[in-house]
C-alpha cells in the first residue's frame, strides 16, 4: 500500500513538473504555475530531480507556494537556492518578479526595482497575461513607494485592459488615486492616450473650485472622452462627488480674536479669508454669507453655539486659540460643524471638529521627506531649547527614523556664543585637533595639520530663526562644515529682501508657502497691494486666511476622498484619519542673496 502511495506522489509529482517545465523547443521558456502541491513536496522532488533545469523550477514553484501562503521569509530563503541565471527568460521574468513582491514585503521598494530591472523583464510582453498583471502591478507599487507616481499610474494604465471584475476596479480607481496626487504643474495632457485622458480629467477637477464646480467639470471631461475607460466606469472617489455636491453651504461663522494679544494674527486671517470670498465673488461664484464672531469677547462655548445655531450657521472657522480648541477637541460631539485654526494636543477629537494650521511639526516631517527623497540617509540636528524645538525634533525624528533615516547627533541652540563650541562637537573638530596636537608632541617638531570633520553627517536638519541661522551658516563655513547641505523649516526666511541676510545664509534649502514663493499669484498681488505686510513673514497667515476659506466648503470632500488634496496659498493639503488638515510645502534654496524656487519633492 505504501509503495502505490509512494507511485502515485511521484506521477503526480512529474505531472506537475512537466507544467512547471519550460518546452525544450522555446527559447522563452513557460512560467511556474501555481501547483497544487505543499512546499515540502515539491521540495522533495527537486532534491531526487537529476536535471538542474528542473530542480530549479520546482525550488521556484516552492518558492512561491511559500509566499502566497504569507510565509515571506521561507520564499526568499528556497529562492535564493534557484539559479535564476541559468534558467530561460520566462522562469527569470517569474523569479524577478517574485523577489520584487519580497522586497515590497520588507518595505523596500528600491531593492523591488532592482529585481525587476532583469534583462529578462524587456521579453515579458511575451509572456501570458497572467504574468505581465503579475509583474506590473507589484512594479507599479514599487514605483508608487519609491515617490515615482507618474511611473506607476502609467505601469497600471498598461495593464488595465487585462484586468476583468474587482481586480479591474481596484486598478481603475488606484490609478485616478496616482494621477489626482500628482501637483497641478505636472498634469499637462500633451498625448491623446490613455494617460493624456486620465490627466486632463485630473486637471479638470483639481482646477475647479467648488464641489458643483467639480462635477460639471467632471460631466463636460466625459462627453468629450465618451471612450476613455474613466468615462465608461468612473472612479469612486469621483461617484462620491455628487452626494457631497448635492449639500450646497450657504452660511458661514468667522470666530477670530478682535482684541488682546492674538487680536493682529486673526486680523491678518480675516484679511486673508475675505479676500479668497471676495476673489470668488469676482469669478462668478456664489459664496456663502459670512457672519462674523468675536472669540476674544466669547464666555462661553456652548452659548456661541446656541448663536450660531440661531442665526442659521453651517460652518464654523476658527476658533484660533489653542486653549478653546482644546476645548472642543475634548467634547463627544459639536453642534456644527467647525474648522478650528490651531491643533490641540489629543489626537482624535469629535466628528465634526477638523483642526488646521501653520505647524511647525508639518515643516519638519516635509523637511524628512525631501531628504529622503534626495537620497539621504544620516542627520545632525539642531532645533532652538524649549518646548517649541522639542516638539519640532520629535516630529522630524519620528519621521526620519520610521523611513530608515539615522540621525547621527543632535544640538540644542540657545546663546550665540556657545555656538562654535556646539558646532565643533557636532563635528568632532576637537578630537581632530587633540589628534594633531598629539602627533606634534610625539615627533618632537611643527605639524602642519588642518582639522578634519566627522564624515558621516550626509545633511544637517535645521529649525531656527533667521537671526540664528545668520550665525549658524557662517559658522558651519568657519568650522569645515561648509559643505554639509543644510535643510530648514521656513522660520529662517524672514521674506524681508534683505540681501546681506540672505547672503549670510547662502546655501541653506528650506520649505515655504507657495504664497512667500509666487510673488505673481494673481490674489497674493491683489492682497499686498491693500495690505503690503502680506509680502512678509505675516503673509503666511494671510495665506492661512486664503485656504481656510477655501477648505471650508471641501472638508467634506477630504473626509471622504482621503487621498485628495487641495493645492492651497499654505501649502498642498490633505487630512488625515483623524482630521487633521496637513501641509507639504514647496521648496527653495538662498543662493548669492536671492531665493530660487527648487523643483518640488516627489509624493
Amino acid at each position: 500500500m505504501i509503495a502505490c502511495l509512494r507511485l502515485f506522489t511521484a506521477l503526480c509529482l512529474a505531472a506537475l513538473l512537466a507544467a512547471c517545465a519550460s518546452s525544450p523547443s522555446s527559447s522563452l521558456g513557460e512560467v511556474p504555475r501555481t501547483p497544487n502541491a505543499s512546499v515540502e513536496q515539491l521540495l522533495g522532488q527537486a532534491n531526487q530531480s537529476k536535471d538542474p533545469e528542473e530542480a530549479a523550477l520546482l525550488r521556484l514553484s516552492a518558492a512561491d507556494v511559500a509566499y502566497r501562503q504569507g510565509n515571506a521569509g521561507q520564499s526568499a530563503q528556497i529562492l535564493q537556492q534557484v539559479p535564476v541565471e541559468q534558467l530561460k527568460p520566462g522562469p527569470q521574468v517569474f523569479a524577478s518578479t517574485l523577489a520584487a513582491e519580497l522586497a515590497m514585503v520588507r518595505n523596500q521598494p528600491k531593492a523591488a526595482l532592482t529585481a525587476l530591472s532583469h534583462p529578462s523583464l524587456q521579453r515579458l510582453s511575451e509572456l501570458p497575461a497572467e504574468q505581465q498583471v503579475r509583474t506590473g502591478t507589484v512594479h507599479a507599487r514599487a514605483l508608487e513607494a519609491d515617490g515615482q507616481t507618474l511611473a506607476a499610474a502609467r505601469e497600471r494604465i498598461f495593464i488595465a485592459p487585462m484586468l476583468s471584475g474587482e481586480a479591474a476596479s481596484k486598478n481603475h480607481d488606484a490609478i485616478w488615486i496616482l494621477i489626482a496626487s500628482l501637483p497641478t504643474d505636472q498634469l499637462q495632457p500633451t498625448t491623446s492616450d490613455d494617460l493624456g485622458g486620465w490627466m486632463g480629467l485630473a486637471l479638470a477637477v483639481k482646477t475647479a473650485g467648488t464641489l458643483e464646480q467639480q462635477q460639471a467639470a467632471i460631466d463636460n471631461w466625459r462627453a468629450q472622452n465618451p471612450k476613455h475607460p474613466a468615462a465608461i466606469h468612473l472612479p469612486l472617489a469621483l461617484t462620491n462627488l455628487k452626494d457631497l455636491a448635492s449639500q450646497p453651504l450657504s452660511k458661514i461663522a468667522l470666530l477670530l480674536p478682535q482684541d488682546g494679544q492674538l487680536a493682529s494674527v486673526g486680523k491678518a486671517l480675516r484679511e486673508g479669508f475675505m479676500a479668497a470670498y471676495y476673489q470668488a465673488q469676482q469669478t462668478g461664484q456664489k459664496p456663502p454669507a459670512i457672519e462674523f464672531y468675536d472669540s476674544s469677547k466669547l464666555t462661553s462655548m456652548d452659548e456661541f453655539y446656541r448663536k450660531a445655531q440661531a442665526d442659521g450657521v453651517q460652518l464654523v472657522v476658527g476658533p484660533l486659540e489653542k486653549p478653546l480648541v482644546k476645548q472642543l477637541s475634548a467634547r463627544p460631539q459639536l453642534p456644527i460643524t467647525t474648522l478650528a485654526l490651531n491643533y490641540s494636543e489629543g489626537e482624535q477629537g469629535p466628528a465634526q471638529l477638523f483642526q488646521f494650521g501653520l505647524a511647525a511639526e508639518d515643516e519638519a516631517r516635509e523637511v524628512s521627506r525631501r531628504a529622503r527623497a534626495d537620497g539621504l540617509h544620516r542627520a545632525a540636528i539642531m532645533v532652538p531649547k524649549g518646548e517649541w524645538g522639542d516638539r519640532v525634533l520629535r516630529a522630524f525624528s519620528q519621521d526620519w527614523q520610521a523611513n530608515g533615516g539615522t540621525i547621527v547627533v543632535t544640538e540644542r541652540v540657545d546663546q550665540p556664543v556657545q555656538l562654535a563650541q556646539q558646532i565643533a562637537d557636532m563635528f568632532q573638530l576637537r578630537q581632530s585637533e587633540g589628534r594633531a596636537k598629539s602627533l606634534q608632541s610625539t615627533v618632537g617638531s611643527q605639524v602642519a595639520a588642518q582639522p578634519s570633520r566627522r564624515q558621516d553627517i550626509e545633511f544637517i536638519f535645521l529649525a531656527a530663526t533667521p537671526q540664528q541661522a545668520q550665525q549658524i551658516k557662517p559658522t558651519l563655513n568657519f568650522q569645515y562644515a561648509g559643505d554639509v547641505p543644510v535643510y530648514a523649516t521656513s522660520h529662517v526666511y524672514s521674506a524681508s529682501g534683505d540681501v546681506n541676510q540672505y547672503n549670510d545664509m547662502n546655501g541653506i534649502r528650506f520649505c515655504e508657502t507657495p504664497w512667500l514663493l509666487d510673488a505673481n499669484d494673481p490674489l497674493r498681488r491683489q492682497v499686498t497691494a491693500q495690505w503690503p505686510q502680506a509680502s512678509g513673514s505675516l503673509g503666511r497667515l494671510y495665506a492661512m486666511g486664503v485656504d481656510a476659506y477655501r477648505l471650508a466648503p471641501r472638508l467634506g470632500q477630504l473626509k471622504a476622498l482621503p487621498d485628495s488634496r487641495l493645492e492651497g496659498q499654505s501649502g498642498s493639503l490633505s487630512l488625515t484619519q483623524n482630521q487633521r488638515v496637513v501641509r507639504q510645502l514647496p521648496w527653495a534654496q538662498f543662493v548669492n542673496g536671492q531665493v530660487q524656487r527648487l523643483p518640488g519633492t516627489p509624493n
